[in-house]
């Protein structure tokens, strides 16, 4: 902590990370301990959060991230899609194929940021917005393959055809070290077969990406 930090809101943040990082709650001891602070410390704290839909906490005393900061992550889209945005359009006009960013939903693939080439005669059509489960599609499967992949510092690429629309083929990169965000990057294009070059080169995509978000 520094002189130009509040120590209440740095706890408070504290609290939130600890909670997100837990699947089944943590109670206001765990909470305690793990801060270092006593338990009148962390009651107010929660009590806060709470007034603000960011925290809840169940029948059992175990507190849990609130609804509210759903609210907060609606606005957390254009952001990243701003920070994509010029790792895509590079992508699009050197692969000459759609470029798009897409981030886990629940249990779907959600298009969030799409580019098209300015220089090619026919491209796929793929909008901003558009969903699709996550075991469909290169751009879902990546993001499965880098969980499965269980931390490796390269999962690397994959590639589909026809999961999606018939005669389109996809490859995507999952978005690696990046806190909270869980997606990849890739292209889709009217052809039946990959070219070589474009695995590596939607790698490369997704690691710009990264770190314009870090």
């Amino acid at each position: 902590m520094t002189a130009e930090t509040s120590q209440t809101l740095d706890r408070g943040l504290r609290v939130l990370k600890l909670l997100a990082d837990t699947d089944h709650g943590l109670t206001v001891t765990e909470l305690s301990q793990r801060l270092g602070v006593n338990r009148t410390v962390v009651y107010r704290l929660l009590a806060t959060l709470e007034q603000h839909a960011l925290v809840r906490r169940d029948l059992g005393g175990r507190a849990r991230v609130g609804l509210g900061v759903l609210r907060l992550s609606r606005q957390v889209h254009p952001l990243v899609r701003e920070a994509a945005l010029p790792a895509l359009r590079s992508l699009a006009e050197d692969i000459g194929a759609t470029a798009h960013l897409t981030l886990v939903d629940g249990a779907e693939a959600l298009a969030v940021a799409v580019v098209e080439p300015t220089w090619t005669d026919y491209h796929v059509a793929y909008r901003a917005g558009f969903r699709h489960p996550l075991d469909r599609g290169a751009a879902g499967r990546a993001i499965l393959h880098a969980r499965q992949a269980d931390g490796s510092p390269d999962p690397g690429y994959v590639l589909t055809h026809g999961e999606l629309e018939a005669g389109a083929s996809g490859a995507a990169a999952p978005l690696l070290g990046v806190t909270g965000i869980e997606g990849s990057v890739g292209v889709v294009m009217l052809t039946d077969a990959v070219p070589e070059r474009v695995g590596p080169r939607v790698v490369d995509a997704a690691r710009e990406v990264a770190d314009a978000l870090r």
